[in-house]
């Protein structure tokens, strides 16, 4: 079910042309301060206080009517009796359990950090969510004012984004008629009016530019009273002495000029298909690092590289091609099996054609790298072989890609986290040390993991703010899932875990994001003695409701855990005690994401 407050408030399921049938008034009412409220309850009593200016006897009753309508509508297809799922009672009051609402994907579209190309898709798909003013049809309610000035707010930032980023790609021209009208509507917004001055300028209309200027500040004073900033009144100077800065370097517009030339260059100087298919690697792995459908296009595309060199029947240029991608790894939870088995299947067929340590350590890192959550010993072999040729080498990248396979197969049962705490340390070492800043985020993200299973928030702390430090500064938008979620563990709030999962909508890591906001939940309950909610966990389902033999990973401890919370088998039970022992003194917390706490608890 989704919700709709940019422009009336509406919910609908499916097609938003076929809007579900919310009753009257009062019942949109009664939702839109749900919204406004953030998942957070709201008491009845206020519901009827922010409903009705003198409140009519019966009012309390009429608000239970009005959400056990709410309820028949956004969720049809509950059973009788069965518990909400997303207007739900808690307390004293009611909470609507969402955040598919058009108003969270919105701030998500302005919030997104990354690429130019990327962000401004991204915010173009947000402003396009609005339909009219947020909730419309409440302007003049108390309870709705702050929320509605804050989203409008956020949305005449979002357009002055637009534009920035159009700027920024050298798309002055595309910038001009939408920064035109938001100036005319808003024209006390004075970054609107140095942002239209800039774009005229930079779209060879200085005459144009000027004349905005004069009339920025005719309708400040006019308006306001007030002169132009000093940001105004800096770029009309900068204009007239046609200042070099007002004009982007070309290498910068990534449309044309440097990006462009280069291509065609390389185009005439190789044209071989077996250069432009290995050259195609490097560029898959920046792409991978991006999230998203970076990362997702990445993966389709580096299999087909693969293929392409197979076809070629040249056997060296398919072991580079394969691993050549050495993309760090985090999860322990293929995002694509199909994908990761023909890989795998690659690799193995390459790896007798090369003598070369090198080359074989990067396959057989490839091998482990994507047979993650196997229960097969080769893959764990095949990590171990990779380190010990990576390190009878002088190439620091290639350990720290072998590392990372290495540490990918050191989940096999519990209590490992320290061997990974002495990868994590191993790689942000050698990291620093050579400069490969994606391995020392991966370093720092593995301590983390390693610091949770000590309950060792402090140092947690302190590599989640390293490695937010590093994906700051080169542009790796992916490292804020894993950080996010763990300022979740920190917080162990339902709703820290459910903003968190906000983060995965986009993330392109379906291998991390199925069932991981219900299994976090489900954890919660747990450790506050509260029934485990029905819903559906994905491929966490089996350990959820008590299975033996969970795959290996950074959730083993708390598939375990969960296990021995929800069975009542006794054979099932000395199972999990002794799967559960060599970890006797950790948190089934290792992944960094969610905890069911002491591990001695559940022994």
């Amino acid at each position: 079910m989704e919700f709709g407050v940019l422009g009336p408030v509406v919910a609908w399921k499916g097609d938003a042309a076929d809007p579900v049938d919310l009753r009257g008034p009062r019942h949109r009412a009664v939702l839109a301060r749900l919204i406004v409220a953030r998942g957070r309850v709201v008491p009845a009593q206020v519901l009827v206080d922010d409903l009705w200016v003198d409140p009519p006897a019966g009012a309390l009753s009429a608000v239970r009517t009005f959400v056990a309508a709410l309820r028949r509508a956004i969720e049809p297809d509950r059973a009788p009796r069965a518990p909400a799922q997303l207007l739900v009672t808690s307390g004293p009051g009611y909470a609507l359990k969402t955040t598919n609402i058009d108003a969270h994907h919105f701030e998500r579209a302005v919030r997104t950090p990354g690429p130019p190309e990327g962000r401004l898709r991204e915010l173009l798909d947000g402003v396009g969510l609005w339909r009219g003013p947020a909730y419309a049809e409440f302007a003049d309610e108390p309870w709705a004012l702050a929320e509605r000035a804050r989203l409008t707010e956020l949305r005449l930032h979002a357009v002055e984004q637009i534009a920035e980023t159009r700027l920024e790609l050298g798309l002055a021209a595309e910038a001009v008629p939408d920064l035109d009208s938001h100036v005319t509507e808003h024209p006390w917004r004075e970054d609107a009016w140095r942002l239209l001055a800039l774009a005229l300028y930079r779209s060879d209309r200085q005459g144009d530019a000027l004349a905005v200027l004069r009339r920025a500040r005719e309708t400040l004073a006019g308006h306001l009273g007030i002169d132009p900033g000093p940001a105004l009144t800096r770029l009309q100077t900068d204009i007239l002495t046609q200042a070099p800065h007002l004009s982007p370097a070309e290498g910068l517009l990534l449309g044309g000029g440097v990006w462009a030339e280069t291509a065609a260059a390389y185009d005439r100087a190789v044209g071989g298909t077996r250069a432009r298919i290995e050259s195609t690697v490097g560029l898959l792995r920046n792409l991978a690092v991006t999230g998203g459908g970076g990362l997702e296009a990445a993966r389709r595309h580096r299999l087909a590289a693969i293929a392409a060199a197979e076809e070629l029947g040249d056997h060296d240029l398919t072991a580079r091609v394969i691993g050549a991608y050495d993309v760090p790894a985090i999860w322990t939870r293929s995002d694509d099996e199909a994908q990761a088995a023909a890989v795998v299947a690659a690799a193995e067929r390459a790896l007798p054609t090369q003598d070369h340590a090198s080359i074989r350590a990067r396959l057989l890192a490839t091998i482990a790298l994507e047979s993650r959550g196997s229960r097969s010993p080769r893959p764990r072999e095949a990590a171990l072989e990779a380190e010990q040729l990576a390190r009878g080498l002088d190439d620091p990248a290639l350990l720290a890609f072998t590392l990372n396979a290495v540490f990918m197969q050191t989940c096999y049962r519990a209590g490992l986290a320290p061997e990974r705490d002495k990868i994590g340390t191993e790689l942000v070492t050698i990291s620093q040390r050579h400069n490969l800043f994606t391995y020392e985020v991966l370093g720092h993200l593995i301590r983390l993991q390693s610091a949770c299973a000590r309950a060792d928030h402090t140092a947690a702390d302190e590599h989640a703010a390293a490695a937010d430090a590093l994906a700051a500064r080169h542009e790796l938008p992916l490292v804020a899932v894993f950080t996010r979620w763990y300022a979740a563990l920190r917080h162990d709030t339902p709703e820290s875990y459910r903003a968190a999962a906000s983060l995965l909508d986009d993330a392109g890591m379906p291998g991390l994001s199925a069932g991981l906001l219900p299994l976090a939940l489900a954890a919660h309950a747990v450790r506050h003695g509260e029934p485990i909610p029905t819903a559906d966990y994905g491929p966490h389902a089996p350990w959820v409701h008590g299975s033996p033999d969970p795959p290996p990973g950074l959730l083993f401890e708390a598939y375990w855990a969960l296990t021995a919370h929800s069975t009542q088998d006794p054979e099932l039970l000395a199972k999990a005690q002794a799967a559960l022992a060599p970890a006797a003194g950790e948190h089934a917390a290792g992944s960094g994401l969610l905890t069911l706490g002491p591990i001695a608890n559940y022994l």
